[in-house]
């Protein structure tokens, strides 16, 4: 068997295969399927300081190619995720390797979030900083599309926790790679990317939005390519580990990630579908190299062929 374990700089994974954030719930959900903490990482629904009750309904709608939502990141707050049972407690008690996603109405919020987990911070990886959701009012992708916010909000984080930190960057932007630059300059030990394009789905019969915030936030197959693209400028522009997302719902597709420069992929559309769907890529992923005799995951991350 090829050796599937991906190191993120200070991190060490037994595979490259995580959960994207708000696609995964906070691992509870899924272990009733599973046993999680046989995935690389999994990356929890977002906290920010106070319980968050998201946007109305409905907040999902299928489209093709993939799924629109806009449930605006909804959660339970720092202090109840720190320590209600189906939360941090139980992921630490099933050995969960936990990645924390974390966002803030201002830059004080990402700040005071990340103090708060890096007090508490056993069972806690990384953190992910979340600068890049398009579907909430305040903050949000905001700070994800201005260079200047985005280097104030990851040096704050930086500032504030010795844990290490992901930032997840916002597709929807001019130049992916400069957001990439100012991130890592700002201290950021690796990067994510992407989330989700804004789109819109209108149902003719009632001439109305199928979704109740209007626009949600445009995931699945139809988004690869273009993910693909994104990781690939992103691993020409720094030298961090980088983490691939957007429209993986099979091995194959990881591997396209993996040869366009990212380390390790995280699933995300593809747990509503499937709730085994990650594992299934881990097998996927590991049948590939045995095919090919590649002796490790390392060998293929960035070897896309000019």
């Amino acid at each position: 068997m090829a050796d599937l374990t991906c190191n993120l700089g200070k991190i060490t994974l037994k595979n490259p295969v995580m959960t994207a954030s708000g696609t995964f719930g906070y691992g509870y959900e899924y272990n009733q399927y599973y046993d999680i903490s046989q995935l690389g990482a999994v990356v929890v629904k977002g906290i920010c300081l106070a319980p968050s009750p998201g946007n109305p309904t409905p907040r999902v709608a299928e489209v093709s190619g993939g799924m629109l939502n806009a449930i605006g990141l909804q959660g339970p707050g720092v202090d109840a995720f720190l320590h209600g049972e189906h939360y941090l407690p139980f992921l630490r008690s099933v050995n969960a390797t936990v990645f924390v996603n974390i966002w803030g109405k201002t830059v004080e919020e990402y700040g005071e979030v990340a103090a708060r987990l890096d007090a508490e911070s056993s069972g806690i990886a990384a953190l992910e900083i979340n600068i890049s959701c398009p579907n909430v009012k305040a903050g949000g992708v905001a700070f994800g599309t201005n260079l200047k916010l985005a280097h104030e909000v990851v040096s704050l984080v930086r500032s504030r926790t010795n844990l290490p930190i992901i930032t997840k960057l916002s597709p929807n932007v001019t130049c992916i790679a400069d957001f990439a630059r100012a991130v890592v300059d700002a201290g950021s030990d690796m990067v994510s990317l992407i989330n989700t394009i804004p789109g819109l789905s209108i149902d003719i019969e009632t001439r109305k939005c199928r979704i109740a915030n209007r626009t949600g936030g445009l995931s699945g197959p139809a988004l690869k390519p273009i993910a693909v693209r994104m990781v690939n400028e992103v691993a020409r522009a720094v030298s961090i580990p980088i983490i691939g997302m957007g429209g993986i719902m099979t091995g194959e597709d990881a591997i396209e990630f993996f040869l366009a420069g990212a380390s390790a992929i995280a699933v995300g559309t593809a747990n509503f579908v499937d709730p085994y769907a990650a594992p299934k890529v881990i097998a996927s992923i590991d049948a590939y190299l045995d095919r090919h005799r590649i002796r490790s995951i390392a060998e293929i991350v960035g070897k896309l062929e000019q």
